[in-house]
C-alpha cells in the first residue's frame, strides 16, 4: 500500500465559496464573461491571461473555461495527485481529446488490447480511418510485449489501471518506464479505481476519468475529465490548437455543481463499494465458482494491486463471475433482476445499487470473436458492479438463492 492520501488532498485544498459567502461554490451559468478593462481580452485571446496565468481570474467563453467547470478540475486534480485537471462532457469526449492533442497525423499509438469497447473502437477503427493514426493492440499485462510494439512514431501508451472487463491490472510505473524511454506519454484510464491507485504519482502523464461512474455514483450524469501537468491542460484548451477548446465537448456548469456535491463522500462509497465486492468475491469463490477480483489472494495481480494502492480504499467495487456461455449468463442476471431483486441488468458501474452485464455482448461488444478471444473476454463473463443499498446479508442471500435454484451451487 502507498501512504498517499487522496481524501486529505482533497481536503487540503482552498475552499470555494458561494458568490455570497454559501459554503456550496456558485453556478457559473454564464456563457460569456466581461473583461473589466479593453486591453485585457487580447491578453486572454494571446493565451497570457487566464485562470492559471498571473493575475488569473480571467475567462473569456464557456467552451473556453467555466470557473464552476474549472473547481470542479481543481477537485479532481487534488483527488488524483495531478497538477490540475479539467472536466468535460463524457467519458469518450476526455480520452478522444487526449489522443488528438497528443498525436499527429499517421503516429502510432500502442494500447492494452483490453479496454471499454468504445475507446477499442475509437483505436481501432475511427481514428485510423479518419486521422490515419496507427495502432497495435498488446497485452499489457506482458511489458516485454508492449515494448516490442513501439515505433519511432509511437507517442502514446494507452492503459486502463484495471482492465475492463477481465479485472487485469497495468504495472503503471513498468509501462511509464517503457514509455518514456521512447519518448513517448502513458495514458491512464482510472474509471474503475479513482482513489484506489493514483497513477500520476506512478508515472503516468496523463489520467483520463469516466465520471459518469463511480467519481458522480448516481448513473445520472455523463461526464469526464482528464488530468495532468497544467502545461498539458492548458494546452487543451488553446485557442489555435486545444483538442477541448475547438472540438467542443464543454460540460455544463450545473453538471460540474452536481458532481462537486458527490466528491466528498466518494470515499465512503469507494470503501463500502470494495468492501461488499470483497465479501461477495471471497464467499463466491469458496463456493467453488469462477470469479474474478483483485481482492482475491489467487488473482494473478492481487500483490501488483496491493503494492499500488493508497491505503483504506480496498480493491474496488467491480468483480466478474465466469458462468461459461451467454444462455447462463443471462439466466443468471434474468433472475437477479426479476426474482430477487439483487440489481439491475444495465450497463455502466459505480451506481449504488448492483449493475449486471454480460460483457462479450454489451460494453465490449466492438471487439470481434477474435479479438474478445485475445483480450480473455469470455462469452459467460457477468461483470458486476456491486452496490451498496440494502445489507450485505440480504443482497448475498439474493445472489446464493439465485445460484442455487440455476443449479450453480
Amino acid at each position: 500500500m502507498r501512504n498517499f492520501d487522496p481524501i486529505e488532498s482533497f481536503a487540503n485544498m482552498r475552499h470555494e465559496f458561494g458568490e455570497h459567502g454559501g459554503v456550496n461554490m456558485s453556478i457559473e451559468a454564464s456563457t460569456t464573461f466581461t473583461v473589466m478593462h479593453a486591453d485585457e481580452m487580447p491578453e486572454i485571446f494571446q493565451g497570457r491571461r487566464g485562470p492559471e496565468e498571473a493575475g488569473g481570474g480571467c475567462y473569456l467563453y464557456g467552451r473556453h473555461f467555466n470557473p464552476t467547470v474549472y473547481v470542479l478540475g481543481k477537485q479532481i486534480a487534488a483527488l488524483e495527485g495531478a497538477q490540475a485537471a479539467y472536466c468535460t462532457a463524457s467519458g469518450m469526449s476526455a480520452i478522444s481529446a487526449t489522443i488528438m492533442q497528443i498525436c499527429e497525423h499517421e503516429d502510432h499509438v500502442v494500447a492494452s488490447n483490453t479496454i471499454y469497447g468504445g475507446t477499442f473502437a475509437l483505436l481501432k477503427e475511427f481514428l485510423p480511418g479518419k486521422t490515419g493514426l496507427q495502432v497495435s493492440f498488446v497485452d499489457a499485462t506482458r511489458p516485454e510485449e508492449v515494448e516490442a510494439a513501439f515505433t519511432s512514431r509511437t507517442r502514446l501508451l494507452y492503459v486502463e489501471t484495471v482492465s475492463n472487463p477481465t479485472l487485469r491490472v497495468a504495472n503503471i510505473p513498468r509501462l511509464a518506464e517503457i514509455a518514456h524511454a521512447h519518448g513517448a506519454k502513458l495514458v491512464v484510464d482510472n474509471t474503475f479505481s479513482p482513489l484506489i491507485v493514483s497513477p500520476v504519482l506512478l508515472g503516468a502523464d496523463v489520467v483520463v476519468h469516466s465520471l459518469t461512474k463511480f467519481m458522480n455514483g448516481s448513473s445520472d450524469i455523463i461526464a469526464g475529465a482528464i488530468c495532468g501537468t497544467t502545461e498539458f491542460i492548458m494546452s487543451l484548451m488553446d485557442l489555435h490548437t486545444g483538442a477541448l477548446m475547438l472540438l467542443g465537448p464543454t460540460m455544463d456548469a450545473k453538471v460540474a455543481f452536481s458532481i462537486s456535491l458527490r466528491l466528498p463522500h466518494l470515499g465512503l462509497r469507494m470503501t463500502e463499494h470494495s468492501r461488499r465486492a470483497m465479501t461477495f468475491a471471497t464467499r463466491l469463490n469458496e463456493l467453488g465458482l469462477c470469479v474474478i477480483y483483485p481482492g482475491l489472494p489467487d488473482h494473478p495481480d492481487h500483490d501488483l494491486l496491493a503494492s499500488l494502492a493508497n491505503e483504506a480504499f480496498g480493491f474496488g467495487g467491480i468483480l466478474c463471475l465466469d458462468v461459461g456461455d451467454v444462455r447462463r449468463a443471462n439466466e443468471l442476471m434474468d433472475l437477479l433482476q426479476n426474482k430477487d431483486r439483487f440489481g439491475f441488468l444495465a450497463v455502466s458501474l459505480g451506481y449504488f445499487d448492483t449493475l449486471m452485464s454480460c460483457s462479450a455482448s454489451s460494453t465490449s461488444s466492438e471487439l470481434s470473436p477474435e479479438d474478445l478471444e485475445r483480450s480473455g473476454i469470455r462469452p459467460g463473463l457477468v461483470r458486476l458492479s456491486i452496490g451498496y443499498t440494502g445489507s450485505l446479508e440480504q443482497r448475498w442471500r439474493q445472489l446464493e438463492a439465485a445460484l442455487v435454484s440455476l443449479k450453480f451451487i
